[in-house]
């Protein structure tokens, strides 16, 4: 892997950089009545946070523009009315696909979200982003954590030394581990930042997490925090299976967030509101200003390709089968869904795509409880260490502009959102995997892992208390076992092979999804709108555009580590080890 795999080429920065002379498309062709030329039109398949993306970054520029979604648009972002539970003139009680979660470190979606206008708010619906000051890591049976987050921490100056000293403490106090263990864990992380490209791609992208941070010489305390928590908890993974160069630049932008290291914000960032309210009906409504048009209830089921094109694609809806024709097709469908579409047609012209049947998807769903009384758990997330499920959780009338006594019948006062992150190990109450367990017995097993570790020192969650709850409608019980519409991409340690790029061998179409090659490389909003940005930048390019390129931005790396990478280039090159990678 080169040194430079992210680098800009000079045919692109040049284009670029005349291109920043030209006044945004945004600001005449999107408006309202624009009429785009000939061999502007892009049919956008799929609606969630990618093709929103693609949809905004098009229409700014003056294409036009229709997004196809066979369900609803937001994807697994959006957020949902439960059905039936609206009285008096209220509205539904809120649900979710599962808690929202911005960490500091998004750049990408920010910078989207910003060019949202929401009434009140000089920065869109930015400014309904905020930081929780919390987080809180509860154990079964044994005393919990509660770890302030920092929020706008200005860092002194860095040196590898004082980085690494700082990062032990940091770890062995939060997480209660031995000084030996965290100095240990610290050197590990020292071991990652500092190795080049090209061992981060040659070496760390083939091991898995758990081989790395050798999680089996470490203690049941070091593998529970450290494996555990930082794949399956924080970002859906598993320890055994995730790359050490995925799950390892995770580490490198949580861990940087709180030394200062330059973020969009805070390191643990909620909306205010329901999903929809503070983000994604603004946006549909920005974009339908913007001349986008809508179809809902459109399934795509075969791209027809013609001398290297997409001729079109059939779509399936209420009416019926048809034909979209468009000049350009951008796929933003989720990988399970997308490599339907690759045909022995697509494949025949682009055999590239055929190892994305390589890529893994699993569950990660959420439940919404909703309580009669105020919940005082955290003014943030908790993780839940022990829990077989791999449970994290919010309670959001606190955090939420409409307080939820203004929702369903006038008597929730708060939710707790569960995230069920392992639908695959036993549980503690029937014995069974999640995606084994009636909706029900789901429920009652959730419970059950939270109150063992919540009310294990004080009552904080009462049976009495619960009004109600609703499970992601995404789950859908099938007689003997559960299916999900909605799975979530997994990484595994080798899959950057198997990520395609955003344009490939068919001339018109691109591809954007968080299982595209993108920098933060990781199954997120921001991985799904940093790839939309990377398809309408190819788009550009083959429509031979002159309008300005999306800013794509990059994970940050702390600078003062960079004469060590240099270092690291020479030794990898040598096939020797990392600097601080100790082999004992």
């Amino acid at each position: 892997m080169a040194e430079q795999r992210w680098s800009v080429s000079r045919r692109n920065l040049l284009r670029g950089t005349v291109a920043a002379g030209v006044i945004s498309a945004g600001a005449v062709a999107g408006a309202p009545g624009f009429a785009a030329p000939p061999g502007r039109r892009v049919a956008v398949l799929g609606g969630g946070v990618a093709g929103l993306t693609a949809a905004h970054e098009l229409a700014e520029r003056g294409f036009e523009v229709t997004v196809y979604e066979a369900r609803a648009l937001g994807g697994k972002a959006r957020s949902m009315g439960v059905p039936g539970t609206g009285r008096d003139g209220r509205p539904d009680l809120p649900g979710e696909h599962g808690f929202r979660f911005f960490p500091g470190f998004y750049q990408n979606l920010p910078d989207t979200m910003r060019r949202i206008p929401f009434a009140g708010n000089a920065d869109g619906v930015w400014n309904n982003l905020v930081s929780v000051p919390e987080a809180r890591f509860s154990r079964r049976d044994g005393d919990d954590i509660l770890l302030a987050l920092p929020d706008g921490i200005t860092a002194a100056q860095a040196t590898p030394d004082s980085i690494r000293e700082t990062l032990a403490a940091t770890i062995a106090t939060t997480a209660r581990m031995s000084a030996a263990e965290g100095m240990f864990f610290a050197n590990r992380l020292m071991v990652f930042n500092t190795s080049c490209d090209a061992r981060r791609f040659g070496q760390w992208e083939h091991t898995s997490w758990y081989d790395f941070v050798r999680g089996h010489e470490r203690s049941h305390e070091f593998r529970a925090v450290v494996s555990r928590s930082l794949t399956s908890i924080m970002v859906a993974a598993k320890e055994n299976l995730a790359s050490t160069r995925t799950i390892g630049s995770m580490g490198e932008q949580f861990l940087g967030n709180p030394l200062g290291l330059g973020n969009d914000g805070g390191l643990d960032r909620v909306l205010d509101n329901a999903t929809n309210t503070a983000w994604i009906d603004p946006w549909v409504r920005r974009l339908r200003d913007l001349g986008v048009r809508f179809e809902l209830g459109a399934r795509v089921s075969e791209l027809e390709v013609h001398d290297r094109r997409i001729r079109a694609a059939r779509i399936t809806d209420a009416t019926g089968a048809r034909t979209v024709e468009a000049d350009y097709f951008v796929v933003a469908l989720p990988v399970e869904q997308a490599r339907k579409l690759w045909s022995s047609q697509v494949l025949a012209v682009a055999p590239e795509l055929a190892v994305t049947d390589r890529l893994f998807v699993d569950w990660m769903n959420g439940m919404q409880i909703y309580f009669r009384a105020p919940l005082r758990i955290s003014r943030g997330h908790t993780a839940y260490v022990d829990s077989p499920w791999s449970l994290t959780s919010i309670s959001q009338n606190q955090l939420w502009t409409d307080k939820l006594p203004s929702f369903g019948d006038g008597s929730v006062a708060d939710c707790l959102s569960v995230d069920i992150s392992d639908w695959n190990s036993p549980g503690m109450l029937y014995g069974k995997p999640a995606v084994e367990c009636t909706h029900e017995e789901i429920f009652r097993e959730v419970w059950e892992q939270l109150s063992s570790h919540l009310n294990d020192r004080e009552q904080l969650l009462r049976p009495a208390d619960v009004h109600s709850w609703f499970l992601d409608p995404g789950i859908t019980w099938q007689g003997s076992r559960n299916a999900n519409a909605d799975p979530l991409l997994i990484n595994t340690a080798g899959s950057w092979d198997a990520r395609p790029e955003p344009h490939g061998s068919i001339e018109n179409l691109f591809l954007a999804g968080d299982y595209v090659r993108t920098d933060i490389d990781l199954a997120t909003m921001e991985g799904a709108n940093e790839s939309a940005r990377a398809a309408v930048n190819a788009l550009l390019d083959v429509a031979g555009s002159s309008a300005q390129r999306c800013r794509i931005f990059r994970l940050r790396r702390t600078p003062e580590l960079e004469p060590l990478r240099l270092l690291d280039i020479d030794r990898y090159a040598k096939g020797l080890p990392n600097l601080f990678d100790d082999p004992a």
